[in-house]
């Protein structure tokens, strides 16, 4: 299953499709401006909330946290002592957890959990200018969650850039 992303729009306050491999809208990430901590929302088409994402306050290290309506699906932060810095660890809350690694700013990283890709994130595949796709190459894998960590992590890539 493939997905289109423009890029340079994970401002918050800013609103966004994400688009399938057809082109047809299929999720809405609404960035909540006027909030005290950056705050993403990823509605369906009929705009129902699937996700929320939501950077926490105070940690030693930059987190940002996401959920859905039963509460938190996960918790996503730069991996700790990692020699890449473009490595971020996420932990689910059954006790799982998927790595994330690669070139973040670039676009070019992969998701991955005991070592075998859940999805591919890539401008290689997509000829639209700032542009880039997300593949989920795993059929038990949920479309949502792969997006709301793709959202996550390239944020707190562009966060600790930016400083």
């Amino acid at each position: 299953m493939k997905f289109q992303v423009r890029d340079r729009i994970f401002g918050i306050g800013e609103d966004y499709w994400i688009e399938d491999e057809h082109g047809s809208k299929v999720f809405l990430v609404d960035g909540k401006a006027l909030r005290l901590r950056d705050t993403f929302e990823l509605k369906d088409r009929q705009g129902n909330v699937l996700i929320v994402i939501k950077k926490k306050m105070f940690s030693l290290r930059d987190t940002m946290v996401i959920e859905d309506g039963n509460g938190k699906l996960a918790t996503v932060r730069r991996k700790h002592l990692s020699l890449l810095r473009n490595h971020y660890r996420v932990e689910l809350t059954d006790g799982s957890e998927l790595d994330v690694s690669g070139k973040i700013l670039d676009r070019e990283f992969v998701i991955d959990h005991d070592d075998n890709m859940v999805a591919h994130i890539s401008r290689h595949w997509l000829h639209v200018r700032e542009t880039y796709g997300v593949e989920i190459v795993r059929e038990d894998a949920d479309p949502a969650l792969m997006i709301a960590v793709t959202v996550c992590v390239i944020h707190l890539a562009e966060e600790q850039h930016d400083d």
